[in-house]
């Protein structure tokens, strides 16, 4: 069977589980996990056939696979929506099919399948943990299995299904509809362990504000659909006319173009949902979920769907853009913003002992650099981090995990009480845990962009190459937010894996069961791997983008000896500042930064500013403007007014008409009736004789009568 022709139904197995569990298999939880597998499987395997059909073919952007129908009747013409693979949609397709298969793979061992039911555990709180005895007779507490096993695969297999229409779709109709799922799915699995206050918080947070983001995206496409009259990217994007007359016409709106105007609206909705500031602040909180959901969030699905949305209307985004030329205002914009983004976040990292935290700030900082390389028309060096970052990023959270699960066992055998995701109690786990240590390196070092040998390095590279020759203050920033990502990645390296080990828990912990650990080390094989594919991969994605707007750099060897620096630099500062970190010592940059580290560990205040900006004024304003005065005064007067009327009124009618018309005419009705019935009674005395004269009476009367009128 030829994969162009069931290409579109890669997105169909994870929907079937996700419902087969909802329906079928909820109370068996290894038959739900094998049904999410098996989704995840089928798509995997659908992909690998599809993605070996489009890498051979020479002209894919040309000819892309496709499939449509008619959907719906829209005045003279009919709204059609369907199905497209090209280059940037197959290059899509591979990271999502291999991490969402390996995250799957990995969450039956995070949530501890095969282990008994915990007696004190409870849906919506992590589980707790039992006492047993072992072998010997002794008393251990052992890890018990997730509560809601079955919910957590049934919803992720929706998370996979959402992403995958994404990536497929070929109009932006069904992309806006599978982007809206995965934030449904990332409000409900970020608030999985809903039974805990933060998770909640966070669960709301994300999803209040990714819809900010998602109003203005939405604004844009309806404006696009009222200029266009159609939602296909081939009729759009693949239309010079139609671009030239979207970038041409004024909108009426800060002196924008219509394509001006539509490209931020709908770049808004990627800084909403690929967490740049300002909207940045969800992403850090949604750690409050299960470390699976992090890595669907941060590589799969999430994230890089926003930066996916960017890169493929770049063609409306660069509207009446050459390259050389001033940038267009959505090219402006999102340039400025990633940017400015990647070295904020890189900061932030620095002060965070979370070790999920501080991965959820290089997601950010690094997504930064994506759009960053996007907004001034670096879009291959963008596409290709976006693909290197998928792979890495999965590996360094789903590491992540695995490290908080040796934390979490060797808390548990030593009795300490302490937080497994802390770093400052980590330390010496490369040798308990060597597995993850491995696979955790090569993840990090690909992050830091270590030389040559990590995938990192050459899409880093090529990001930054294109900085240097296109925009020279984006290249020395995004060079200073390399250097810091180098630098706490080592911070990280060196806190949890090398040294002393700083707790009990530390010295007790044990490497994770090979369900967990086989996916970190074939994600690591793509985290080293992946750079080798760099020059095929640019002849392959370049050709999404017309002649005109690919970027043409002269060689020159500054940007590759600043990458290798910042790298190499970054790692080795990082190392010599922690190699001594001691348990219950100040954090190195603590001492030697001051009231600067202060302001990274607290995130610059954001949080604390938009409690005190937005939120507290909102609550001041709905509590006091709308509540006290708006509907206790306002609406609550008005509705009190009309009932005291309504009571004034019912009492008038009750007084002068129910009482003096309907109750008086009836009274009176009543005592006529009684008084001719009185009158009346003395006809009838019981005398037969009265009774036949007064008929014979009355039938004279009536002969009488009816001879007067036959003789007139």
């Amino acid at each position: 069977m030829n994969p162009e022709s069931y290409f579109w139904l890669i997105p169909l197995p994870p929907l079937a589980a996700f419902f087969g569990i909802l329906l079928l298999t909820w109370r068996k939880r290894t038959l739900s996990h094998w049904l999410a597998l098996a989704g995840a499987g089928l798509a995997f395997l659908g992909s690998l056939a599809v993605l070996w059909r489009a890498f051979s073919i020479e002209h894919l952007a040309e000819h892309p696979f496709g499939v449509s129908i008619d959907w719906l009747p829209a005045g003279s013409s009919v709204m059609r929506i369907g199905a497209a693979l090209d280059p940037l949609g197959a290059v899509s397709l591979a990271f999502v099919a291999v991490t969402v298969l390996m995250i799957f793979i990995y969450s039956i061992g995070y949530h501890n399948h095969g282990q008994p039911e915990g007696k004190d555990d409870l849906p919506g709180l992590p589980p707790r943990g039992m006492e047993m005895m072992d072998e010997h007779g002794h008393t251990v507490r052992a890890a018990t299995i997730e509560p809601m096993y079955s919910r957590f695969f049934a919803l992720i297999s929706l998370f996979a299904f959402a992403m995958f229409l994404l990536v497929l779709s070929d109009n932006l109709l069904t992309l806006y509809i599978g982007w809206e799922i995965m934030g449904l799915c990332s409000y409900l699995l970020i608030g999985f362990w809903y039974g805990r206050p933060s998770a909640r918080d966070a669960a709301v947070k994300a999803f209040m504000t990714t819809r900010i983001g998602d109003a203005f995206m939405l604004l844009g496409l309806a404006a696009l659909y009222s200029l266009t009259g159609t939602f296909r990217f081939s009729e759009i994007l693949g239309s010079p006319q139609t671009l030239e007359i979207l970038s041409t016409s004024a909108s009426g709106v800060l002196g924008l173009s219509w394509a001006g105007l539509i490209g931020i609206l709908l770049l808004m909705g990627t800084v909403g949902k690929s967490a740049q500031f300002p909207l940045h602040v969800w992403l850090p909180d949604a750690m409050e979920g299960p470390t699976p959901v992090s890595a669907m969030i941060h590589a799969a699905t999430m994230v890089s769907a926003g930066v996916y949305l960017a890169l493929r209307f770049f063609p409306l985004i660069a509207a009446g853009w050459q390259p050389g030329g001033p940038l267009t205002a959505p090219m402006l914009f999102i340039g400025a913003v990633g940017a400015f983004t990647a070295l904020f976040a890189a900061l932030i990292a620095l002060g965070q002992d979370d070790i999920k935290r501080v991965l959820a700030y290089s997601t950010i900082s690094q997504l930064g650099f994506m759009l960053a390389a996007l907004g001034i028309g670096a879009y291959v060096a963008a596409a290709f981090h976006l693909v290197t970052h998928a792979f890495f990023k999965a590996l360094l959270f789903l590491g992540s995990g695995s490290v908080i699960h040796g934390m979490e066992h060797g808390a548990a055998h030593s009795g300490e009480h302490l937080d497994p995701q802390n770093m400052k109690y980590m330390g010496g786990l490369a040798w308990k845990m060597p597995l993850t240590f491995a696979a955790f390196l090569a993840g990090g070092l690909s992050l830091a962009g270590f030389p040559l040998l990590t995938s990192g390095f050459w899409s880093k590279d090529e990001i930054l190459k294109s900085a240097y020759g296109l925009a020279p203050v984006v290249f020395y920033t995004l060079a200073f937010a390399a250097l810091l990502t180098a630098f706490y990645t080592a911070r990280q390296l060196t806190l949890v894996f090398l040294g002393q080990p700083r707790s009990r828990a530390a010295e007790k912990a044990h490497e994770s069961r090979p369900v967990m650990t086989w996916p970190l080390l074939i994600l690591a094989v793509f985290a080293l791997i992946g750079g080798l594919v760099v020059k095929p991969f640019e002849h392959f994605v370049a050709g999404m983008l017309p002649h005109e707007l690919l970027v043409e750099l002269p060689e020159s060897a500054v940007p590759v000896a600043v990458s290798v620096a910042v790298a190499l630099g970054g790692l080795l500062l990082g190392w010599l500042v922690y190699r001594h970190a001691a348990k219950g010592q100040p954090d190195p940059l603590e001492s030697a930064l001051g009231p600067l580290f202060r302001a990274f560990h607290r995130k610059f205040w954001v949080d604390e500013a938009y409690q005190a900006v937005i939120l507290r004024p909102a609550a001041w304003l709905a509590e006091t403007a709308v509540a006290r005065w708006i509907d206790q005064v306002i609406l609550d007067g008005i509705l009190h007014a009309v009932g005291r009327f309504t009571l004034w009124l019912g009492e008038l009618l009750r007084s002068k008409v129910d009482r003096k018309v309907f109750s008086g005419g009836g009274d009176a009705l009543a005592a006529g009736a009684q008084l001719a019935g009185s009158q009346l009674s003395g006809l009838q005395r019981g005398r037969v004789q009265e009774y036949m004269a007064g008929g014979i009476a009355v039938l004279v009367l009536a002969g009488l009568m009816v001879l007067f009128f036959l003789n007139l």
